[in-house]
């Protein structure tokens, strides 16, 4: 009796053992990201990447934008807007506190808002800061930000994140060592390799049932979907193999989520850069490429045409896939009308995501059938970065826009693909100022009209998010309404 009754402490101790190991297995996530962020600070790089890794979870806004897409409280537990518009009142929640202890207060909304207007910022999206005229404290608690003009999407510009808080103390160093209020703070960046967050103890919030969180990093889409196979990965939100998706869906250990993006897919062209400089150049381009087949090819038909820089889930949305029909004949016509002649030869740029890579080569082929030589350059992310995004320096790439509602980035005096038209900018300053949600709409209408008019870019499909997980992961975004990996609400079923 004594033997039976030993053996089976032993066995409940065991038993016990397995349960601890399991739940402390159900605490933690690893989520696969096709690129690395070049840093960790969002209010000083344009990388999508590092939002994904820190927004919701490292760093936070006085508002910020849910699953849904919707404006909510944040650090600001309310506010109020003047009459006229140009006043808003920030009622901040009390007792937070940044990750080295920093106390969060109306100081750091003056400091944040202020860096990202300074003439030196380096955020970039500083046009969002422009209309802020002033930042004033009336007291520790309220902030009160005053407009040079009514800016109707002010609220929504800054829940982006560009616009979050950052302390004095971790500002300078915040690209490598990023401190912020949110649910888990930085652990630490195996470079190449991964990022890892830990639970914030002292977090004013919702505590996350998730204790860590560590962001893996691999571009290539062969080693991600042996990664999710084998459980080395638990959820790849953005997975880089949709034709491995068939495998997954009849799996019942995971689950495929199919969602929409703010992703513009663009052949993004350089209108300073002859001959791109002519519209019938551009049109021609748009001509000749089969959105649709890009689409099928590239993204294994994952994803939604479009005609212009704007998605189809977006307020506002008008329907202008039509106005480039895929037509080869109408594309040489254009082409020949401009002066171009058969074996012209152009560059495109490609960085690592595979929209770009596997859209390369079928946009290159129907090119070739209009009589246009595409070059195709594989390229790195940062790169991309310095060389495209920084310095202008291509012809043509192919990259995807994941900023939402972003028809502010054709508006601005500078931006990487040299579009400059003194009617776009005034349409959208019409836009932003007017406060009449009527005529917002038909501006919206009117802004991408422009844009499918002049033709930029050669605008081609909505990226969809399509992402696999395990199936026991609950809270996990269908949609990314902005770039955004939030795990604050992440959690393991029993």
């Amino acid at each position: 009796m004594t033997r039976l009754l030993a053996v089976a402490l032993a066995g409940s101790l065991l038993a016990g053992f397995a349960t601890m190991s399991t739940a402390q297995a159900k605490d933690t996530i690893t989520v696969g990201m096709v690129l690395e962020p070049p840093g960790l600070d969002p209010t000083a790089g344009a990388a999508s990447a590092i939002r994904e890794v820190t927004y919701g979870n490292i760093y936070e806004g006085l508002t910020r934008i849910t699953a849904k897409g919707e404006v909510k409280p944040a650090l600001a537990e309310s506010w109020s807007i003047s009459k006229d518009g140009l006043t808003y009142t920030f009622t901040l929640i009390d007792g937070v506190k940044f990750h080295d202890g920093t106390k969060f207060d109306c100081s750091i909304v003056k400091f944040s808002y202020e860096r990202a207007m300074a003439p030196d910022s380096t955020n970039a999206q500083k046009q969002l800061f422009e209309p802020i005229a002033s930042v004033a404290c009336p007291s520790a608690g309220t902030a009160v930000v005053t407009l040079k003009r009514p800016t109707s999407l002010f609220l929504f510009d800054m829940a982006w994140g560009d616009a979050v808080m950052v302390a004095p103390k971790s500002a300078a160093t915040n690209a490598t060592d990023p401190v912020g209020t949110g649910p888990f703070k930085f652990k630490q960046w195996v470079k190449g390799d991964r990022v890892e967050l830990e639970r914030f103890h002292d977090y004013w919030g919702s505590r996350p049932q998730l204790s860590a969180v560590t962001f893996k990093f691999i571009s290539d889409p062969s080693a991600a979907t042996a990664a999710v196979l084998a459980g080395d990965i638990d959820a790849f939100p953005l997975f880089p193999a949709p034709e491995a998706l068939d495998q997954f869906k009849a799996d019942p250990k995971f689950t495929v989520h199919v969602g929409t993006t703010e992703g513009k897919t663009i052949l993004a062209l350089n209108n300073a850069k002859k001959p791109f400089d002519d519209i019938r150049v551009r049109r021609a381009l748009a001509f000749a490429i089969d959105r649709k087949a890009v689409i099928d090819g590239a993204q294994s038909g994952y994803g939604a045409p479009i005609g212009s820089h704007y998605t189809p889930g977006d307020p506002g949305y008008v329907d202008l896939t039509g106005t480039y029909p895929f037509d080869p004949a109408k594309a040489k016509a254009l082409l020949k009308e401009a002066g171009i002649k058969p074996g012209f030869q152009m560059t495109i740029l490609l960085p690592p995501p595979p929209y770009a890579r596997h859209g390369g080569e079928i946009i290159a082929a129907m090119l070739e059938q209009v009589g246009i030589k595409a070059k195709l350059v594989p390229i790195e992310w940062g790169q991309w970065l310095d060389q495209v995004f920084k310095r202008t320096d291509y012809e043509a790439t192919i990259i995807s826009h994941t900023e939402a509602r972003d028809l502010d980035i054709y508006a601005r005096d500078k931006y990487y693909f040299n579009y400059d038209s003194p009617d776009y900018k005034a349409l959208y300053k019409q836009f932003v100022e007017t406060v009449d949600p009527k005529l917002q709409m038909d501006l919206v209408g009117q802004l991408q009209k422009k844009l499918a008019e002049d033709e930029p870019n050669v605008f081609m499909f909505a990226l969809a998010k399509v992402g696999v997980a395990n199936a026991k992961l609950r809270g996990l975004w269908d949609n990314d309404p902005i770039p955004a990996n939030d795990m604050a609400g992440v959690s393991w079923a029993e």
